[in-house]
């Protein structure tokens, strides 16, 4: 399995476009847009919280 080229990213965009229609992109793209904006976010206070967690325990053995 390669990498996906140009051929294929363009084919992708088509049936898209195919199957939710010209208007509907930018809702999708938008909604596409949060999603990642919270999964990054999610992904970063729970970072937060085992950094925490794990200096909380080295404090509590020293």
């Amino acid at each position: 399995m390669g990498r996906i080229g140009a051929a294929e990213i363009i084919f992708i965009v088509l049936v898209i476009i195919l199957l939710f229609g010209v208007k509907k992109l930018p809702e999708i793209g938008h909604s596409i847009g949060k999603a990642i904006k919270e999964f990054r976010k999610a992904g970063r206070e729970l970072e937060e919280d085992v950094t925490k967690t794990t200096q909380s325990k080295d404090d509590s053995a020293a």
